[in-house]
């Protein structure tokens, strides 16, 4: 087992190397020869293991970036180049691949499955101009496919999709067209059917240009053949193939006014040009009325090639894009926003970046718009995956990497100086007067940070190891903004924050492997939130004499449960409190907001943050000459008082939890899940397989895999998404203070 995992990871290194020594990568040159409409910047989204790395591989494989496929069960895959994603066979971290196909350029990432690391997939969705939705063709849409659904709907980026894996005796095309226009509610436009002889993938009947197409067996799919489908020589084929050609000229028809026109023209269904099809699809993708969606095996070599013509045909480059719209104030400078962030052992610190306008060169000096701040750049790159090509320029529409940034993150925006941002910032202001928000958003982080459901503390093995940890979890937290690393003042401790097991588990690994710390981890904890039942009001006055000075404060509150807006503090208007409240100066309003802030960090019954209630200041006196300090202290212990005279209760992680196991398993998992009170939503049949929906406590699912590995004998999966805090019963908050407190 050593000897076999030794030749693999050698052979990964040798063939890292060989990436830049052999392959044609696009040269420094390129990035101007290569028109902006001939740019495409894609993702792969999918659920884990659906077949987005394999695909990925043939891609760069098909273009001649590498001369050997690897694969996800050997471990030697160009886009997973981490040791944990190699020896797990999985995508944890995001990866960037630039390469040429028919004389376009691909700017294409391989984003992660898992639900742990959907932070990666959030990141890299804001800067991309298309998608590839990869789906298992046994499985249709999955649990995950929804999540990347919903937040690709955020970014209005068009898509495609493909289904992978038809290869497989339980794989049904129809289905997944059923489960794509059910689950996901998006128009199906199926380009492709399977062409299958005695039930086993052969090859795929393209549907526009009434072709077979069939892959070379011998040369690793490498030479696609294309042969046309006649009437004499084909027969149900061509019946099959013209009826689906005519219901999807029907389809397009009703989405796109231009091709109904012609249809109208001609009476006819039958003889609409292939090119019109083409045309007709590329503009009901682009403007999200439909999707096209294409078959293949990625692992038999089956159908990558025309899923990447798909790609030239389907999805936009950067100047069709209308998300591009807002960063024309920049004119001609340069904008780019950063996405990601990877720390190499030789380069340093990695800052991947889009760029929206203008050019960016190497050793240019960089202003950080969302941080207020410059920085110097001093190389740049186009990335192959773990691997950099050095470049002298990147042009406007390209997706690159650049060297030298200490300070920025994912999410920042960036351009060449202060005066530059401050007049894109007023151009943007005179367009949209009115959306003084919509301004400052944009030109702040692009990255909504998710809480975390997990968190747990961890430790040196040694207090000389102190500060290599705290620059360590410095660098994977800048690489990872979904890690949350805080200082605990009772305990000392420094506690993480994850998005799951698996989330905490690879941070552990990677701070060992990479890092060479031998820490330890505490016992998970659940990340409980609290809030109140009753709305309370109270009058609070506090008084300090400090030397010749007397800080004396006297704040009215009140508290309002079940609050969802994002103001936290709201104040009374009312005629008899409206004219304290307007005398209010600015500075003691800003110290009333700190108090309040503070209060809503710790609860009274876990010291958990408090959600869910708005904060009302009905009345404020102040001694002249109080302190601000004494005045945030007074409003922190007024709101205190109130939640504990409030009906302060707590409140669960609540995950969606999707399973699916063979028939005869599922009584056994139904009953384990009713002991975990879960409450099932659900239950559907997928081939052979049951397909169990169900909202379970985060609480109860701690080392769920190896319970379910053991009921099932290892035949089932599942998949875990948080999806809401829930109110507690008063057994199971007291259950819960137990097992935290100990008492």
């Amino acid at each position: 087992m050593l000897k076999h995992n030794l030749l693999k990871t050698s052979w990964c290194k040798l063939r890292t190397r060989y990436i830049h020594k052999n392959a044609s990568l696009p040269e420094a040159s390129s990035s101007k020869e290569c028109a902006i409409a001939k740019v495409r910047n894609i993702g792969i989204l999918a659920h884990i293991d659906a077949g987005k790395t394999t695909t990925t591989e043939r891609m760069l494989y098909y273009s001649g970036l590498i001369r050997h496929m690897g694969e996800v069960h050997y471990g030697n895959t160009v886009t997973d180049y981490m040791d944990q994603e190699r020896q797990r066979g999985i995508t944890i971290t995001s990866a960037a691949v630039t390469f040429n196909w028919k004389n376009h350029r691909f700017n294409l990432i391989d984003t992660p499955g898992h639900i742990d690391f959907t932070m990666e997939v959030e990141q890299t969705l804001q800067i991309l101009d298309g998608a590839i939705v990869v789906l298992d063709g046994s499985a249709g849409v999955e649990a995950q496919t929804l999540t990347v659904s919903r937040q690709a709907d955020r970014y209005n980026i068009p898509r495609i999709i493909y289904v992978n894996k038809m290869d497989r005796a339980d794989a049904n095309f129809n289905m997944s067209l059923q489960s794509i226009k059910s689950k996901l509610n998006i128009e199906t436009l199926p380009i492709q059917i399977p062409m299958e002889k005695a039930g086993v993938l052969e090859g795929i009947v393209d549907v526009i240009t009434m072709e077979k197409l069939t892959f070379d067996k011998k040369h690793q799919g490498m030479n696609l053949i294309k042969t046309k489908i006649t009437e004499s020589d084909d027969g149900k084929l061509w019946d099959v193939t013209s009826e689906q050609r005519r219901l999807l000229t029907d389809k397009l028809s009703g989405l796109d006014d231009k091709l109904a026109d012609v249809i109208i023209e001609q009476e006819s269904l039958d003889n609409v040009q292939s090119q019109m099809l083409v045309d007709s699809l590329r503009r009901v993708t682009l403007a999200r009325k439909g999707v096209p969606v294409l078959l293949g095996s990625s692992y038999k070599n089956i159908g990558v090639q025309p899923l990447m013509d798909s790609v030239i045909l389907y999805l936009p480059s950067p100047p069709n894009v209308d998300r591009l719209n807002p960063y024309r104030c920049f004119e001609n400078n340069l904008a780019a926003r950063i996405f990601k962030v990877v720390h190499d052992k030789q380069r340093g610190p990695i800052t991947f970046f889009r760029i929206y306008s203008g050019n960016m060169k190497k050793g240019q000096k960089l202003y950080n718009v969302t941080r207020e701040q410059s920085e110097q750049c001093t190389r740049l790159y186009i990335a192959c995956a773990d691997d950099y090509e050095e470049v002298g320029e990147v042009s406007y529409g390209n997706i690159a990497a650049v060297a030298g940034l200490k300070g920025t993150i994912a999410g920042d925006l960036v351009t060449t100086s202060a005066s530059v941002a401050n007049r894109a910032k007023q151009t943007m202001l005179t367009e949209n007067p009115d959306q003084l928000n919509y301004v400052d958003n944009f030109f702040a982080s692009g990255v909504n940070l998710p809480d975390p459901v997990f968190f747990c503390s961890i430790e040196p093995p040694s207090l000389s190891s102190q500060s290599a940890l705290e620059v360590a979890l410095q660098e994977l937290q800048r690489e990872d903004p979904s890690l949350h690393v805080k200082n605990d003042p009772e305990t000392d401790q420094i506690v993480l924050g994850g998005m799951g097991e698996l989330h905490i588990e690879i941070i552990k690994q990677r701070i060992k492997t990479e890092y060479k710390i031998d820490v330890d981890l505490g016992p998970l904890q659940i990340a409980y939130k609290e809030t109140i039942q009753d709305a309370v009001k109270d009058t609070l006055s506090v008084e300090h004499r400090l030397g010749q000075t007397t800080h004396k404060v006297t704040v009215t509150m009140s508290l309002i449960p079940n609050y969802e807006g994002k103001q936290k503090l709201l104040l009374d208007r009312s005629p008899e409190c409206a004219s304290n409240i307007d005398g209010i100066h600015p500075r003691v309003m800003s110290a009333i907001k700190n108090g309040v802030n503070a209060a809503l960090l710790h609860g009274v019954k876990l010291n958990c943050p408090v959600i869910n209630i708005g904060v009302k200041l009905h009345w404020l006196e102040v001694a002249r000459g109080t302190s601000d300090t004494i005045i945030s202290a007074a409003a922190l212990q007024c709101i205190r008082k109130l939640l504990q005279d409030g009906n302060s209760i707590l409140l669960e992680p609540m995950m969606q939890l999707e399973i699916v196991a063979p028939e005869k398993y599922s009584s056994s998992i139904n009953a384990d899940l009713t002991r975990r009170r879960a409450a099932i939503q659900q239950i559907d049949m997928r081939s052979n397989n049951k397909v169990i929906r169900t909202f379970a406590p985060l609480s109860e699912l701690l080392g769920y895999s190896t319970t379910l590995r053991i009921i099932t004998s290892g035949n089932a999966t599942f998949s875990l998404e948080f999806s809401h805090y829930q109110l507690m019963t008063a057994v199971d908050e007291q259950e819960a203070i137990e097992k935290i407190k100990g008492f």
